[in-house]
């Protein structure tokens, strides 16, 4: 007998499940070629991470149901009675939030990630569902057009407080040595998919030529293509484009030198302040945390780098940008000196066996940011506010150039679906039955090879991530 379906509720609003329908699959479905495809689609179900696509009923013959009520508040969970079928049946579940309708398919046709279908014209409410079959768990999100789900949020959120997809050597898109190459997609197709942070390496062209300001776009000391040097102009005016697009939205943009050359922080810091970030419609360069509404629009300058001494001087002898500058090598925790970030970037994964290693380092640091509490504008004015939160980010990347097996690619494959089940399942849980044990946030997760093949569930999680902060920002 099947174990009995748990639902959680990670959305700012009480679902209702109302009625539970048991489909059986055609039988013309079940003969012949269509064997394989009903067989393929369990097993995809069952294993893949795939991205969220809208219901695409069965057909099917007949179907038994049971109206029921069964309520889940927001931000828990819940052991129903409900219990999913064989594989020649499928569940549909009605959901009902208040007075309106969504339905869902169990197992869904294409993907664990579903868009339910609401049964109404011009939904208020849209959910994304989360089947991890082999746990017989299902989480419901707030579903979030992922090119502008910033503007959800009120101009005074602290920026550090918000669950942020973010891919770690973004621009490592192209074909490139399988060390070097982190990403499947490309940074525009990133950010239209939710992602706002990007990490960026680069290296000056010409450190001392004052006529040449191009910054080559590197991984350690290899470029990003095999095909030419790119340019971080040209990406830069990618995200212009986008921000353009989504003036709502922000993108915190980390920056280092690497690379081979002689060239120097200073240099590098001159060349960006000069050439790059000079324009304050364009950039957020204060060396402090910024408010969602004092980014919008703008790229916030994250610096992993030292800065030239006259930019020292710069706001008021506070700096430029957000400091960075140094964290702890190889590290599972650690803050930086300027209190602004603290970090999981362990990253010396050897061997196969130490991946497990980096996914407990990698949950142990989404647990941390879930403890905080964002300082909203009327708690500021309170005796003993709560304290303000530095950018919590998580690195789920790591590589070993001499194994196969460690390169980043590989690693994704095993990191990713295991934090897509831990934000599923665990993330947060201790909110079940406390409800002060902090907001929920991921902090910034930095991620590999997200958006492979259209798989933009870890993304999507990840921005889910907001709504209990959403629920206190606006007092529901």
């Amino acid at each position: 007998m099947s174990s009995p379906l748990v639902i959680r509720n990670l959305t700012s609003r009480p679902i209702e499940v109302k009625r539970c329908e048991y489909h059986a699959i055609a039988p013309s479905l079940s003969q012949g070629g269509f064997t394989n495809i009903t067989q393929n689609v369990t097993s995809l179900f069952r294993n893949a991470r795939s991205p969220a696509a809208p219901q695409v009923v069965e057909p099917t013959t007949s179907f038994v149901h049971e109206d029921v009520s069964i309520r889940i508040d927001p931000f828990k969970s819940l052991t129903t009675e409900i219990r999913p079928q064989s594989a020649n049946e499928t569940l549909h579940l009605i959901f009902e939030t208040e007075g309106e309708q969504h339905r869902l398919e169990t197992p869904t046709p294409t993907s664990n990630s579903t868009t339910l279908k609401p049964l109404a014209d011009n939904p208020r409410f849209n959910y994304t569902a989360v089947h991890l079959a082999e746990h017989c768990h299902l989480t419901l999100y707030s579903s979030a057009n992922l090119s502008s789900w910033m503007r959800f949020f009120k101009d005074d959120t602290p920026l550090s407080a918000l669950s942020i997809p973010g891919t770690h050597n973004s621009p490592t898109c192209h074909r490139a040595l399988p060390s070097v190459r982190c990403q499947a997609t490309s940074p525009p197709e990133q950010l239209d998919n939710g992602v706002r942070f990007f990490d960026i390496r680069v290296q000056p062209e010409a450190p001392l030529d004052p006529a040449n300001d191009r910054l080559i776009l590197v991984h350690g000391v290899f470029p990003i293509s095999l095909t030419g040097n790119k340019y971080l102009r040209d990406l830069l005016q990618e995200v212009y484009a986008f921000l353009d697009r989504n003036p709502t939205e922000t993108v915190i943009m980390s920056l280092k030198r690497e690379g081979t050359g002689n060239a120097t922080d200073a240099q590098l810091s001159r060349i960006l302040r000069d050439h790059y970030a000079d324009d304050s419609t364009r950039w957020f360069t204060a060396p402090r945390i910024p408010y969602l509404g004092e980014a919008r629009g703008k790229i916030v300058l994250l610096r992993r780098f030292a800065l030239e001494d006259g930019l020292k001087q710069e706001w008021g002898g506070a700096g430029w940008g957000i400091d960075a500058e140094n964290w702890d090598d190889n590290t599972p925790n650690a803050t930086c000196p300027s209190g602004d970030v603290c970090v999981q970037d362990f990253y010396e994964v050897l061997e196969t066996v130490n991946i497990e290693k980096k996914i407990q380092y990698s949950q142990e640091h989404l647990e941390r940011a879930a403890k905080c509490v964002c300082s909203l504008p009327a708690q500021d004015q309170l005796a003993t506010p709560p304290p303000k939160q530095p950018f919590f980010i998580n690195f789920l990347t790591a590589s070993n150039f001499w194994k196969v097996g460690c390169w980043p690619e590989k690693i994704a494959a095993k990191l990713n679906p295991a934090i897509v089940d831990f934000l599923c399942r665990k993330h947060h849980e201790s909110a079940d039955q406390a409800e002060s044990a902090g907001d929920g946030s991921t902090g910034i997760v930095v991620c590999d090879w997200v958006g492979h093949k259209g798989n933009w569930d870890l993304v999507r999680c990840i921005v889910g991530m907001n709504a209990k902060l959403e629920m206190r920002e606006h007092g529901l």
